[in-house]
């Protein structure tokens, strides 16, 4: 999300000169970090439920997934994606929009 923040300054710069808030971009990349880790823990539990299903199979026994896990997965990406996408959030909050557009 660093990256993502230093790739699309000149996009940051201009949405601050057309009148968004440092609220709105903070709130931008907040979500675009949420979003990315939820859709990496949701493939992230998929792939995990899928390989005890193929070794249940296997070893010819009853495979349990149980919901906590699945939950405690997702509710694990989340909280590390919040965590990681809240410096590159504010780092963005904080360009200067004539700053951005120059720079770009």
């Amino acid at each position: 999300m660093v990256i993502a923040v230093l790739e699309r300054r000149r996009e940051i710069g201009l949405r601050r000169a057309l009148g968004a808030t440092r609220r709105h971009v903070g709130v931008q990349f907040l979500c675009e970090a949420l979003l990315l880790s939820l859709l990496g823990g949701a493939l992230g539990v998929l792939i995990g439920a899928a390989g005890t299903l193929i070794y249940a199979t296997a070893q010819d026994v009853r495979a349990v997934v149980p919901a906590v896990a699945v939950a405690g997965g997702l509710l694990a990406s989340l909280l590390m994606g919040g965590i990681a996408g809240l410096y590159p959030a504010i780092r963005a909050t904080r360009l200067s929009p004539t700053e951005a557009l120059r720079a770009a």
